[in-house]
């Protein structure tokens, strides 16, 4: 059984990430999903091994991945921010990218809105946003045996 963190467009609000601090503590990884990069470093240097970082559209200096595919307990996940897959018009094309990578998830960001959803056999997942102007969340997830589950949680 995996534990997973997914967070995104953190921008800046380090007080919103030290207050996951014991989360991301608990979790098997870390996913930042960009907006700002910078932040997942900040994470990674305190939770080393097991943070990602992605890079967003609004990265001054990008230090982590365009995207990533992950393979965890037998589950394979796309992650990317998602502006380079217009997900705030439409979910069919990073559906297809994901599986074209034989992904059946997709972790995205961009949007600032939480949301779940399922598109052609693709599980969406968007954390939301911990940025200081707008409703905060944050997607747990637990993958086990090849089984997953997903909640978005708000703070």
């Amino acid at each position: 059984m995996k534990k997973i963190t997914v967070i995104s467009d953190s921008h800046g609000n380090r007080k919103a990430l030290d207050g996951l601090d014991r989360i991301f503590a608990e979790s098997d990884y870390i996913i930042h999903l960009g907006d700002t990069s910078a932040d997942g470093n900040y994470i990674a240097k305190k939770h080393t091994g097991k943070t990602i970082v992605i890079n967003g559209n609004c990265e001054v200096f990008p230090l982590g991945e365009k995207e990533k595919i992950l393979e965890i307990e037998g589950v394979k996940i796309f992650a990317c921010h998602g502006h380079m897959y217009s997900v705030k018009t439409t979910l069919t094309r990073l559906a297809q990218k994901a599986k074209e990578e034989n992904c059946t998830i997709a972790l995205y960001g961009h949007t600032h809105e939480a949301r779940e959803s399922d598109v052609d056999g693709v599980t969406l997942i968007n954390p939301g946003t911990l940025s200081r102007y707008a409703e905060k969340s944050y997607a747990y997830i637990v993958i086990d045996g090849g089984k997953l589950i997903h909640k978005t949680v708000r703070i």
